[in-house]
């Protein structure tokens, strides 16, 4: 009998996991744990893929005109310098956005996973910003004023620019700060609000502008004939031709002053070149006038301004044609 009913008795079972009091307890934190992970790696993937995106851009473009360095580009303020800048820049810029985004997105879900009143938050945030416009309009300017440079190509990372309060190149480009590192070392951090006119350097091409002071005893054509000859000399040579974009161009006499005759020298060079090609032109130059036994009074560089000198730019004049070859009358058509 005792065997029958234990036979008979149902066996013990362990006691099952309370997964509802579990989540009661963890759920909140979990989800907001669950939050900041995606978060997180949802940032992370995106800043992959831009900068994926970036290095393709740039290497592509490097492979196409077979360099190394973005600075041995040589391009036109449309061509690929100036996409490999701008692209640098915009990745910047879209790695600053997904971080603000991302972040603000994180903030309302978690803000709901603690039982707070999204939408409540969310207008009281909208009313005080309205009431705080007044007081952030410095910041909104600069935001604005950010992207719109870098919409229309105001600048890049790499560029040399003159801003106003700083002149150097462009280390960032931020959404409301633009950094700038000048010649002597220093970082300035500008805000793109007060950033009124941008001077680029770097868009494409420089021009060296040299004033050649020599006394009234001198042939001026002999010495201008010797600049031209130098000039071209320096742009054969392999080590400058890269660097040397046009032919090099005597725009003639420029002033006459009491004890000398000024004569005018330029050449078009690549932007990150100017400074040396300056300096090496110079020097041949000095090398030039002393061979001739001419003491030169002085031997400036120029930065012209405005319309100075305007219509002797390549482009303001009428473009250079080849003379229509004759064909007899019995062969025309």
């Amino acid at each position: 009998m005792d065997l029958l009913l234990l036979a008979q008795t149902p066996a013990a079972t362990p006691a099952s996991f309370d997964w509802d009091a579990f989540w009661q307890m963890w759920g909140v934190p979990i989800r907001i744990a669950g939050i900041l992970l995606v978060a997180v790696l949802l940032r992370v993937g995106l800043h992959f893929t831009i900068r994926r995106v970036v290095d393709q851009v740039v290497n592509g473009i490097k492979r196409k005109q077979n360099v190394d360095d973005t600075q041995a580009l040589m391009a036109s303020p449309l061509q690929a310098v100036r996409v490999v800048q701008r692209t640098r820049t915009l990745g910047s810029v879209l790695n600053n956005v997904v971080t603000v985004v991302i972040a603000a997105v994180a903030l309302v879900l978690i803000m709901g996973e603690l039982d707070f009143n999204v939408v409540a938050i969310v207008s009281a945030a909208g009313v005080v910003g309205a009431g705080l416009a007044f007081g952030a309009q410095n910041i909104v300017k600069d935001m604005l004023n950010g992207i719109f440079m870098v919409a229309e190509d105001q600048l890049g990372v790499g560029d040399v620019v003159d801003v106003g309060p700083a002149a150097g190149v462009v280390e960032a480009v931020g959404i409301r700060v633009t950094q700038i590192r000048d010649v002597n070392g220093v970082l300035w951090f500008v805000r793109n609000g007060e950033i009124l006119r941008v001077g680029n350097m770097s868009q494409g091409w420089s021009r060296v502008v040299i004033d050649l002071a020599v006394p009234y005893s001198a042939d001026v054509d002999e010495v201008q004939d010797a600049m031209q000859r130098t000039a071209d000399e320096l742009a054969a040579i392999p080590k400058w031709r890269r660097a040397i974009m046009d032919q090099p161009e005597v725009w003639g006499l420029q002033s006459v002053a009491d004890e000398h005759v000024v004569i005018r020298i330029v050449v078009k060079t690549r932007s990150s070149d100017r400074d040396t090609v300056d300096r090496e032109l110079r020097a041949r130059l000095k090398k030039t006038t002393d061979a001739m036994d001419i003491v030169l009074p002085s031997l400036t560089s120029v930065v012209l301004t405005g319309f100075d000198s305007a219509f002797s730019v390549q482009g303001a004049r009428a473009p250079r044609t080849s003379p229509t070859p004759h064909i007899p009358k019995g062969k025309r058509k």
